[in-house]
């Protein structure tokens, strides 16, 4: 984009994409486009008219011609009312269609990527993408396309009509359009790079907004408000300036055409005044064009308001379609393999990962998360995995889910390489519970369900029972029904972990996934989760997270994890007899647990 004849192919790519977005409603844009086209044909044909009706019935003093003429002059503007009320209404509904369909296709896409896509962007600047930048594009996808268009040929009907009417007087008119093209191309330049800085500033804004009020308990509890303003002051401040350079560029511009409009129809009244005196042109001619005069250079304002909107939408269109081209989605296979019978038994065979996506596969002294992981959970069987922070515990569940994919080795779930199971198919029989957990804005039910249509009420109970949930569900105001609001802050973490927890079982998975799920809740909640948890593992393969040592003494099996890779296994008495680094783990903890 650093030439002009790139910008101006990039701008021709673009709008060919926005465009797009109207074909699924071509019929409609067309009867749209004859509706604009009928109403710029009647609106030059007004002059027309004051024209004959001033040289004709006027003169000759002609009261039922006169009578006759204004009612043919009525009609017009009826009918031009008319079809400016369609028109409006029409392409504002085309737009509002095309921009539902665009936002939908880019939430869809956001939805489809892995977490990588994540890691790597503000939340900030996705919310922007899907709402601001997207909005950007109404004004081009509802009237933009069909009016500039309009004003186009609206532009040559009155060209045409006054060349017909008087060559020389529209030569005349048009005789100041160089000085218009070359103002509307310097405006051109200087414009779309005023819009660019200035969509980038307001995601720049909306990213600081969004980390900074998610934040603010950080910000108040270390007195960094006045720090934190000087920042949110110089983010706004360049948010500020960019918006005043394109305020500075059309408040430059419109006068200049105004100044430009107000040249040609002083040129009329001269050249068409002088000629009139001498008899060249008649009256009525010389009103007629002044009309036209007006009317020439109203397409022409138009036009440059459009292409005001256009720089805009190009600006937003240059995000949206950059967000869209990223593709960062974990990819399926096009033949998935069968399971026929799931039975949770899980291997991991050889893993080698790295969070870095361009790491070489062949190279083991890369920075790797895991190197080298194996194991394998029999069905019905728990396995727990314990180590210091860093050495790659919460990695492997977010493996085994396919929120990232593998660079070396295989990972298989009842024989069958993960890699060849639908996503939607695999993680449906995994319930993961999170350390972190996530509540949205509804009622209890609707984040236990996820608005899940097939869990009844019955199932719901069931599962709430079983795990102790009920207990402080029944408490609640309205039950079930009680509005937890965003987050979830009107419940404690404790709470807001059992609904997690009741989230994940009510959907019966075959293999249960802990993540350091009973790390943060008080000793009461914990003995209620850890008395659930006896029964509700029976039957399901079950992976556990544990900073504590003392939440997986009873797993089948114990994975001891030190800088990526498994450095121990066995049950918790073999580590014990072992006298390594579980040992170690486990006596400090102990310790800790008797100074306290």
């Amino acid at each position: 984009m650093s030439s002009k004849a790139d910008t101006k192919g990039i701008d021709t790519r673009l709008l060919g994409r926005i465009v797009s977005y109207l074909m699924p409603y071509k019929g409609w844009v067309f009867l749209a486009f004859i509706t604009v086209m009928t109403a710029a044909y009647l609106d030059p044909l007004v002059p027309k008219l004051v024209q004959v009706t001033i040289d004709r019935e006027i003169v000759n003093r002609d009261m039922d011609g006169l009578r006759r003429m204004i009612g043919i002059l009525f009609a017009l503007l009826a009918a031009e009312g008319f079809l400016s009320f369609v028109n409006a209404y029409l392409t504002q509904w085309i737009g509002q269609q095309a921009i539902f369909d665009l936002r939908t296709k880019l939430y869809r896409h956001v939805q489809r990527q892995s977490l990588r896509f994540f890691d790597s962007r503000p939340i900030g600047q996705l919310i922007t993408r899907v709402t601001s930048d997207v909005e950007s594009l109404s004004q081009v996808l509802s009237a933009g396309v069909v009016t500039i268009l309009g004003d186009f040929f609206k532009l040559i009907f009155i060209a045409w009509f006054m060349f017909v009417l008087d060559w020389r007087l529209a030569l005349v008119t048009i005789s100041v359009m160089p000085i218009m093209i070359y103002a509307t191309f310097w405006f051109k330049r200087r414009v779309r790079d005023a819009y660019r800085d200035t969509r980038k500033q307001v995601a720049r804004l909306n990213s600081f907004l969004q980390e900074h009020v998610m934040g603010m308990r950080i910000v108040q509890l270390f007195g960094r408000e006045d720090e934190e303003m000087r920042r949110f002051t110089g983010i706004n401040d360049d948010h500020q300036q960019a918006h005043i350079r394109t305020i500075f560029y059309f408040a430059l511009f419109w006068p200049m055409v105004d100044l430009v409009a107000s040249a040609a129809l002083g040129l009329i009244i001269w050249y068409g005044g002088l000629s009139a005196m001498q008899g060249g042109v008649t009256i009525g001619v010389l009103i007629a064009f002044i009309q036209y005069a007006r009317r020439f250079f109203e397409p022409i304002r138009n036009l440059s308001d459009q292409f005001n909107t256009l720089q805009s939408a190009m600006a937003g269109a240059e995000r949206i379609f950059g967000l869209l081209d990223t593709d960062m989605s974990i990819p399926e296979t096009d033949e998935p393999a069968e399971w026929p019978r799931v039975e949770g038994r899980i291997e991991f065979e050889g893993v080698w990962f790295s969070y870095d996506p361009d790491v070489d596969p062949t190279d083991d002294t890369a920075a790797w998360i895991l190197k080298d992981v194996s194991f394998t959970v029999q069905p019905g069987h728990s396995l727990a995995i314990v180590g210091a922070t860093g050495a790659g515990k919460t990695t492997i569940i977010n493996l085994l889910l396919r929120f990232y994919d593998i660079q070396r080795g295989q990972i298989r779930v009842d024989g069958v390489d993960i890699t060849h199971l639908p996503l939607s198919v695999l993680r449906h029989h995994v319930g993961l519970v999170l350390q972190d957990v996530f509540l949205f804005s509804g009622t209890v039910r609707d984040n236990v369900t996820l608005r899940n249509g097939d869990l009844d009420d019955e199932t719901i109970r069931r599962a709430a029972d079983a795990i102790g949930a009920s207990t402080f569900i029944d408490r609640l105001s309205k039950g079930f029904d009680q509005d937890v609001r965003e987050r979830g802050m009107t419940l404690s973490h404790g709470q807001r972990q059992l609904l997690s927890f009741l989230r994940a079982l009510v959907h019966d998975p075959k293999i249960l996934v802990l993540d350091e799920a009973t790390s943060s809740v008080d000793t009461e909640t914990e003995e209620v989760i850890q008395r659930a948890l006896t029964t509700l593992m029976k039957g399901r393969t079950s992976i556990a997270i544990a900073h504590r040592l003392s939440t997986v003494q009873h797993a089948d099996q114990i994975l001891v994890m030190h800088r990526g890779q498994v450095r121990e296994r066995g049950t918790h008495q073999q580590l014990i007899a072992s006298d390594g680094l579980y040992r170690r783990l486990y006596e400090l903890q102990y310790k800790e647990q008797e100074a306290a």
